[in-house]
């Protein structure tokens, strides 16, 4: 009889960790990015002599949509690239640029990437797009329901990738208006696999005002 309640007692603490589990009360909670802090991130080209510049340069004329990949190699982070690339003909024909932002180079990580998202990626070394407070999500990751759904949704559409790099720092996509409009969809991944809603995108976008050359002087 003891051992039964044991057995009882570790099975109805493992369902209610579970259930935690699968609530957002302990995931932290992301605190929103200035305009002000993502103007002034250095940014590194990806070419053989990198150039360094100011991450305001993205969206300055004509605002800009940016991922911040969590791991390119991950292949959540590939479906999502191939969401945002979805959206390529539609943000040509507005005029808004769509880039990509990685903490690190490992291998042939970002080339292997590049399949899935045709835009430009930049380096971000001090990992400034993934804060102003980083935020992981480490192995209570693998008992979440979303990330299984996730997962599941994106095997089911011919994603793969391997487990190169770092993978915990959660990433996110920002719409940025031209100029000093600001932040106009900040979408932070709570979960492994948390997609940013395209038409969400679409729609923030849209408000975006394009610089003229008589606004960009005034």
């Amino acid at each position: 009889m003891g051992m039964w309640s044991i057995g009882v007692g570790a099975v109805g603490a493992a369902a209610v960790a579970l259930l935690l589990a699968n609530t957002d009360m302990f995931l932290s909670k992301p605190r929103k990015a200035a305009l002000e802090y993502l103007e002034d991130i250095d940014l590194k080209t990806l070419e053989k002599e990198p150039r360094t510049f100011k991450a305001k340069e993205l969206w300055e004329k004509n605002g800009a949509v940016i991922m911040a990949v969590r791991r390119p190699g991950c292949f959540l982070c590939r479906a999502e690239a191939a969401d945002l690339m979805s959206l390529k003909p539609k943000l040509d024909e507005l005029g808004v640029p769509l880039y990509a932002v990685v903490k690190e180079q490992v291998k042939r990580e970002v080339e292997d990437f590049q399949p899935y998202f045709k835009g430009e990626i930049f380096l971000d070394e001090k990992k400034k797009f993934y804060g102003p407070e980083r935020r992981k999500m480490m192995f209570m990751g693998l008992i979440r329901l979303g990330v299984w759904y996730n997962s599941f949704r994106a095997w089911n559409g011919g994603f793969s990738g391997n487990l190169e790099g770092e993978g915990f720092i959660l990433g996110g996509v920002f719409v940025i208006g031209s100029g000093k409009q600001g932040i106009l969809l900040e979408h932070r991944e709570k979960e492994f696999g948390d997609r940013v809603n395209p038409l969400s995108v679409l729609e923030a976008v849209k408000k975006i005002k394009l610089q003229t050359p008589a606004s960009g002087r005034s």
